[in-house]
């Protein structure tokens, strides 16, 4: 018996033991501490790891801008270009390659300071300036009332954008000399824009086997034509030759060779001023919108001549001479209505286009 009243007494103990243990966790999570407030979590899950790419501040200014050469797609171009970053031993104004050169021999290109300059805040700045040509591809669809948009693409030739990012400087990351002017154009404000350029390519690096891509600044600056000037100067001439070779239905039915020769020269100077107003434009696969005008001023001159001909063979029956007249007032009416018709359908779609 006092065997047994032992081992009830050890199993007791050893029951009472167990439950206090079991009990230790629950207590545990009633004296656990809250959790943390939002601040705290929002900064840590913000701030930046030793893997994160570092992030280049970059801004420009565009001192001047000299010239535009639709033939070559190019442009000339005076701008600056400066770099923030924290301290690091990297450079990234010695490593930053503009990718839209058009005549790389021909850039000038300086750095401010010998060595990235101390900020107050901290970080390192540098600042170059470039002085070269450019290539754009420019879009003529509507041309002469086309807006041009001038590119500037800069990446950093090393850094992919694993390891380097730009970011656009918040105090002002593209800016304009107010003073700018370029003969027959309107320069508007331009813009900055960062984006990831993937290649389809590693570049032959067998130590990086997939592609990457890098970050790319793009600069945009429009440039517009002015609307009234361009009016002028390209409708006018071609309406002068188009009223010349409406002058056609006004001449006596009986003198033909005067009539068909007033048209051949109309369409002749035609040809001409085609020429010359297009020497300075690249050859492109498309019809521009000067085309489209010129091609309405062909249409009215060769319907003319072909009205001539066709009534030349009663010119000279002094009886039909004035039913040839009357359908020579028609035949120019309907021509003329038609004409401007088309012309103001053509400007309309093109600015409202724009």
């Amino acid at each position: 018996m006092k065997l047994i009243a032992c081992r009830w007494a050890a199993c007791a103990i050893l029951a009472v033991a167990l439950a206090a243990f079991a009990a230790r966790p629950a207590a545990s999570e009633e004296a656990a501490p809250s959790n943390p407030p939002k601040a705290v979590t929002d900064a840590v899950a913000a701030a930046s790891t030793p893997d994160d790419p570092a992030k280049i501040v970059l801004g420009a200014y565009i001192n001047d801008i000299q010239e535009l050469d639709f033939k070559t797609n190019s442009y000339a171009i005076d701008l600056y270009v400066w770099f923030r970053w924290k301290p690091s031993d990297i450079d990234p104004s010695k490593t930053m390659e503009f990718m839209n050169r058009y005549a790389p021999d021909d850039d000038v290109r300086n750095e401010l300071y010998d060595k990235p300059k101390a900020m107050p805040d901290g970080s390192l700045y540098a600042i170059i300036r470039n002085q070269g040509r450019f290539s754009t591809k420019f879009r003529l669809e509507k041309y002469p009332f086309d807006t041009q948009f001038l590119s500037v693409l800069m990446e950093d030739t090393i850094a992919d954008a694993s390891s380097q990012v730009y970011v656009p400087d918040t105090e002002g990351g593209v800016t304009i000399n107010p003073d700018i002017t370029l003969p027959g154009f309107r320069v508007g404000r331009p813009v900055m824009r960062i984006v990831a350029k993937p290649y389809p390519t590693n570049f032959g690096d067998l130590s990086d086997p997939e592609a990457t891509a890098y970050s790319r600044a793009a600069l945009s600056i429009p440039v517009t034509r002015p609307l009234v000037a361009m009016s002028i100067k390209t409708f006018v001439p071609i309406g002068l030759i188009v009223v010349c070779a409406a002058l056609v239905f006004f001449v006596r039915p009986r003198y033909v060779e005067g009539r068909i020769g007033l048209g051949i020269t109309a369409l002749l100077t035609l040809v001409a001023l085609q020429l010359t107003s297009g020497a300075a434009l690249p050859d492109v696969d498309y019809l521009m919108m000067i085309d489209k005008v010129y091609l309405l001023a062909y249409v009215f001159i060769i319907g003319s001549l072909m009205h001539v001909v066709a009534t030349s063979w009663r010119g000279a029956d002094a009886n039909a001479e004035i039913s040839i007249s009357h359908g020579d007032r028609i035949w120019v009416a309907v021509l003329i209505t038609a004409y401007i018709g088309a012309n103001i359908a053509i400007a309309w779609s093109a600015l409202r286009a724009g």
